[in-house]
């Protein structure tokens, strides 16, 4: 770079090396930064660099001065706080639908956001490696294609793929493309899906976006807006188990005192408990999906969650565990 080039840039340079080597347990010397400005080929004197911290100030950032045996400067706000970034790349780690690649460089960007000094602390903490991810590389890219369809009201398509016992892709379809209207995405039980209407059967339907291959943005308009409207997303969420398909309908549970927290974990706290047994067990109505998967989730509490009603539910849990004995 032009040294007369370098040299427009001065504030910007200035701004970067608060940012990235500054803070309460690092402040800087006037000496410091003119050192620094020098080892980029950029002049300095003394009174430019106290109207460039002035400039800062104007600009928003909160240059803090120190009097100790010589003045020092820090930069005291930042747009994320440690703490804030620690929690953001915790759901980074935790993110099952992000694969290992992606995870790492999500990750670098962050880090990216903080001092050298805290970005050291970050890495110290990132345990990607053995961590289960998911593999389809496009995951990111499709769900930004998703977004943009709600956000321009249009439909999509795709082709979506199971895994067979080879761990190959099997398209469902015979490789046939689904066309779908994409009202919301969410994040459940560590997956990412897309909420959605099917305009050929007539209704809400829900498809896991690490396992949708080629997605398009169609030019028809989307269908379903009655029917999305009357769905709360986060129920949605909580009726499917696993978001495994199943019928849905309104089950009676009788549970143990002991398992109150895990009832409301799953179905949130304006669920209604209805005491019984002299307070040892409690009753609740839930609307849920019966699947496998409801079963199992069942099953984790032995005896200490039983469903009486309907009876077909209860016949078929018993149903399913005789086939498991």
């Amino acid at each position: 770079m032009a040294r007369t080039k370098r040299q427009n840039l001065k504030l910007y340079f200035i701004i970067e090396l608060f940012k990235k080597k500054t803070d309460e347990e690092h402040p800087i010397s006037i000496s410091e930064i003119i050192d620094y400005l020098s080892e980029l080929d950029i002049k300095a004197e003394r009174k430019s660099i106290y109207r460039d911290i002035e400039a800062m100030r104007e600009l928003g950032y909160d240059i803090i001065q120190i009097h100790n045996k010589r003045f020092t400067y820090y930069l005291a706000n930042r747009d994320f706080e440690t703490a804030e970034l620690r929690l953001l790349v915790d759901a980074v780690q935790a993110s099952r639908f992000i694969t290992r690649k992606k995870s790492n460089e999500l990750i670098r960007k962050l880090e990216a956001l903080t001092t050298d000094y805290d970005a050291r602390k970050l890495s110290s903490q990132v345990f990607v490696t053995n961590r289960i991810k998911a593999s389809n590389e496009s995951i990111y890219y499709n769900v930004d294609s998703i977004h943009n369809a709600i956000q321009e009201n249009r439909k999509i398509s795709f082709l979506y793929f199971d895994w067979d016992i080879n761990k190959r892709k099997v398209l469902r379809r015979s490789g046939e493309k689904y066309v779908i209207s994409p009202w919301a995405l969410i994040w459940n039980n560590e997956n990412y899906y897309m909420i959605g209407y099917d305009s050929e059967v007539g209704m809400i339907k829900h498809y896991r976006v690490d396992r949708m291959m080629s997605i398009d943005v169609c030019g028809e308009k989307r269908d379903g807006k009655s029917d999305f409207r009357e769905i709360d997303v986060a129920v949605y969420a909580r009726r499917f188990f696993g978001m495994y398909d199943g019928e849905l309908t309104t089950v009676t549970l009788s549970c143990a005192k002991e398992i109150a927290n895990a009832v409301i974990d799953r179905f949130g706290t304006e669920t209604r408990f209805r005491p019984e047994d002299g307070g040892k067990r409690f009753e609740v109505d839930v609307n849920v999906a019966v699947s496998p998967v409801f079963y199992s989730w069942v099953f984790q509490f032995g005896g200490d969650v039983r469903i009486m009603a309907p009876q077909w539910a209860a016949d078929g849990l018993r149903s399913m565990a005789k086939e498991f004995i």
